[in-house]
């Protein structure tokens, strides 16, 4: 079934492993995905939380997705929930600030920013923003060979719907397409370091898969 998010922010069914779960309001009707998103609020959840039980499929409760890990759910144009990630959501928000140089957000002024940096208005297509290969942190995706990949320190790690592929040499000069949006790039660039799969860190190489 379609619970999967790439790092494009396309809703699809493979069976990678999700570590994180995302949520962009009620999608589906029945198990069909009708809907690519329901408002500008789109967070990165914790699998569990407090023992909560989050319905899949359920009339009247959000559509649960799921993430490989937490590099591909800010590129995909999530942010991190403020309930359930709490400490992670203060020090994403602290280093948006830090990294844009204005005052600490609220989060719907990080959700109304965001919105408009993933897609182009009124439509489902995903914006990228060239920038230049220095400028891109590690943890940030760009689109390199017509696919998204992870940029790291001194590699660039292809994503593949089967998990990271074997890390190719990063460019050393030039400009790259940025899948994550611009202020998720500052907020990496200012310290904030999201979960990545162990795979892509140690050169790729396919993960696990399991069907959740």
């Amino acid at each position: 079934m379609s619970n999967r998010v790439t790092p494009m922010g396309d809703i699809v069914a493979i069976p990678l492993r999700g570590a994180w779960l995302g949520n962009r309001g009620i999608l589906h009707r029945d198990t069909a995905v009708v809907r690519f998103h329901a408002s500008a609020l789109w967070i990165t959840c914790a699998l569990s939380h407090r023992g909560w039980r989050l319905p899949q499929w359920q009339p009247g409760h959000f559509t649960v997705l799921f993430f490989h890990d937490e590099a591909v759910s800010l590129a995909a144009g999530h942010r991190p929930c403020a309930l359930c990630r709490r400490g992670d959501y203060l020090a994403y928000r602290d280093a948006w600030a830090a990294g844009q140089r204005v005052a600490v957000p609220l989060a719907k002024e990080m959700d109304r920013q965001l919105h408009g940096e993933r897609i182009v208005r009124g439509t489902h297509r995903r914006r990228l923003h060239e920038t230049a290969w220095r400028d891109v942190p590690a943890g940030a995706f760009v689109l390199l060979d017509g696919g998204p990949a992870l940029a790291l320190v001194d590699a660039v790690v292809p994503w593949t719907t089967r998990g990271y592929a074997d890390a190719l040499r990063r460019p050393p000069t030039g400009s790259a397409d940025l899948i994550t949006p611009p202020a998720s790039v500052a907020a990496l660039r200012s310290g904030y370091r999201p979960q990545i799969d162990p795979a892509a860190l140690s050169g790729g190489g396919a993960a696990d898969t399991e069907v959740r």
